[in-house]
Formats: structure tokens, C-alpha cells, sequence
């Protein structure tokens, strides 16, 4: 295309463009006046906390503490996340699936239940999806909790353990449990005192365990009274 013609191509879209602006000035005094509250881009509804302790939101379920079993909720919806309300405090909250007959289950919603239940432990569909995706790190201590403690009795200590995932960061608890790992600790007492002091600088020293029973300090004056020949 040679410069005269692209000269006058512009020049037949300014006048194309003027054109418009010009009509769309008469036009504006017809058009309705923009809404006074914004668009919101989220849908509310309710439900009721079923005996899986799930909520059904367009056919598929999301998990609540079990706590809230039975009783109704309020659903709020974007499109990315579920958030689900009680007495005006939210309770839970899930990335969106869409589809039918979809899961999104927070393990830690049910650990309160399983510690009275260890036997359920394995087969719980949260935990089952949950030990799909958890370091190696949590299926070694669980096998030491049982090994030293019992299939039942580990299994419970087990879960105190991950119910230190509701209070502390992810990456923590994993460093605390490779370490209780590498130490072949046996307790969630002890998982619980290496994470209380996982930021503890390297060569510095652990706090004592409270009311830990001490010995005096030994008189070593002692040692000067023993006699004997060399």
C-alpha cells in the first residue's frame, strides 16, 4: 500500500469514528444510568450439614467439622471458591469443583472424630485421599507409632500429630516429623516439643521439658575426703 492511500484509509476512519462519537452523544440521554452498588459476582444459598458432615452445593459435596453435623448453613459462591458460614463465622472453605458428584473433603475436618475412632483411620475416604499426597516422611512415623505402640494406640497418637497441622504451618510440621523420623521418636508429645523449637538456631540449646523432675546438683567437694594410696 503506498502513502497516499494509507492517508486517506486514516482518513476515512476518523470521519467513520466522529460519526459515532457524534451519535452516541444523542444517544446518551437515552440510556439507563449505571446501578448505584456494584456487580457481585458471588451467589448465596443455604443447606444443611449432612451425616458425612458435607454440604451439597450443585451436586457436589464439601466438607465442615464434624462438629456442625445436622445443622444448616449459609453458602456463599464465587467462581473459584465455596465458603461455607455459620452464626456468621466461617467454617470452611474449598476450591470450587464443577461437574456432579464431586468431593472436596478437608482431612482435618475429621481427625477430632478419628481420634475417638483409630480403627476408621485407614478406611476414611479423607484420609485415604489425603495419604495420596502427604510426604513419606507421615506414613514412616505412623508405621514407628504402631510398631512401638500398637496398631490402635499409634494410630491415635498418629492423629494428635496431624492435628498440628490446624495450628501451625505445613512446612513445620513436615520438618518437625523428619526429624522425630531420623530420631525414631515415638510420641506425638515428642513430634509436638521438636516443632514448639524447630526455629531454634543450629548449636543452640532445647528448653527443658516443664515439670520435668531434676536431681539436685552433686557436691563434688566429696571427691577430697576419699583417701586411699597411690
Amino acid at each position: 500500500m503506498r502513502y497516499g492511500e494509507t492517508d486517506h484509509s486514516l482518513r476515512t476512519f476518523s470521519k467513520y469514528v466522529q460519526v459515532d462519537c457524534e451519535e452516541y452523544e444523542e444517544e446518551k440521554g437515552h440510556l439507563l444510568a449505571l446501578p448505584q452498588a456494584a456487580f457481585s459476582n458471588v451467589e448465596m444459598s443455604s443447606g444443611k450439614v449432612d451425616k458425612y458432615s458435607t454440604v451439597i452445593v450443585e451436586k457436589n459435596r464439601y466438607s465442615v467439622p464434624t462438629r456442625y453435623a445436622g445443622l444448616r448453613v449459609e453458602v456463599v459462591r464465587s467462581v473459584d471458591w465455596v465458603e461455607i458460614f455459620k452464626g456468621g463465622g466461617k467454617i470452611a472453605r474449598h476450591r470450587r469443583v464443577y461437574g456432579n458428584n464431586k468431593w472436596q473433603l478437608d482431612p482435618l475436618h475429621y481427625l477430632e472424630v478419628l481420634s475417638r475412632r483409630p480403627q476408621a483411620f485407614a478406611a476414611a475416604r479423607p484420609m485415604r485421599q489425603w495419604r495420596k499426597h502427604w510426604p513419606q516422611c507421615l506414613e514412616k512415623l505412623l508405621e514407628g507409632f504402631c510398631d512401638k505402640q500398637g496398631a490402635s494406640r499409634g494410630t491415635k497418637d498418629f492423629i494428635e500429630v496431624l492435628l498440628l497441622f490446624k495450628d501451625h504451618e505445613a512446612c513445620e510440621v513436615i520438618e518437625a516429623v523428619e526429624k522425630a523420623v531420623n530420631a525414631q521418636v515415638s510420641t506425638s508429645a515428642a513430634v509436638g516439643h521438636l516443632l514448639c523449637h524447630s526455629g531454634a538456631s543450629e548449636g543452640s540449646s532445647i528448653a527443658p521439658l516443664e515439670r520435668w523432675p531434676r536431681l539436685s546438683p552433686p557436691d563434688l567437694s566429696v571427691y577430697s575426703q576419699i583417701g586411699g594410696q597411690l
